[in-house]
């Protein structure tokens, strides 16, 4: 009885060393031949539609969801100057709007976001330790949250030459005007091959894996 318990314990013992050692290697493979973050979303270029001039918005054509052309008439402001049309500055899927027939708005009054969502990215905030290793052109895996079970593929296209704190409206530093020393990320921009379907849209939490 008690040599099987002493065999039953050592087969544990060994198992756990064997699991041990397979987690050991595949994160040192992983380590080796990959650059890995969560720190990753996915990204688009926003575009504001605004109001041309001060005046009342009498019509708005606008809806959310739908994709309009560059230059597509989306609503009419009452001017001073008489009937101002607004115009979809460039293509793109209005994502969000705050555009209220009747209202009074000023010069540049915001009435609606779009983006291309046809033109997307995935933005990669890579620890400053990480950042020489990683080069323009590389091939790298995307997984998107949403989407688990799905692996996406794409290419570094673009290196920020700054760090994502160096745009912080909080600087890192105390009174005694001594930076705080914290591992600081720069955002990478990985262009992405294709959505396979997938139903992509600006804000996207992402998980990225850099090919070394």
């Amino acid at each position: 009885m008690r040599s099987s318990r002493i065999v039953l314990i050592n087969v544990i013992v060994i198992l756990l060393l064997v699991a041990a050692g397979g987690a050991a290697v595949y994160y040192y493979v992983q380590s080796v031949n990959y650059i890995s973050t969560d720190n990753a979303r996915v990204d688009g270029q926003p575009v504001t539609i605004a109001a041309s001039a001060p005046g009342v918005l009498t019509q708005w054509n606008g809806r959310v969801g739908q994709n309009y052309p560059a230059g597509q008439r989306l609503g009419f402001i009452r001017a001073a100057t008489g009937a101002l049309a607004i115009t979809a500055p460039a293509s793109g899927t209005i994502v969000q709007q705050s555009a209220v027939v009747n209202s009074i708005v000023g010069a540049g009054t915001p009435l609606a976001r779009m983006y291309d969502l046809n033109s997307l990215w995935v933005t990669a905030n890579i620890a400053e330790t990480s950042i020489r290793n990683v080069k323009v052109g590389q091939a790298v895996d995307i997984t998107i949250s949403a989407f688990p079970g799905t692996t996406l593929t794409g290419k570094v296209s673009q290196i920020t030459l700054a760090t994502a704190g160096t745009f912080s409206l909080l600087p890192s530093a105390n009174t005694t005007s001594n930076y705080t020393r914290v591992t600081q990320v720069i955002p990478v921009t990985v262009a992405v091959d294709n959505y396979r379907g997938l139903g992509l849209v600006p804000g996207m939490s992402a998980s990225v894996q850099i090919h070394k």
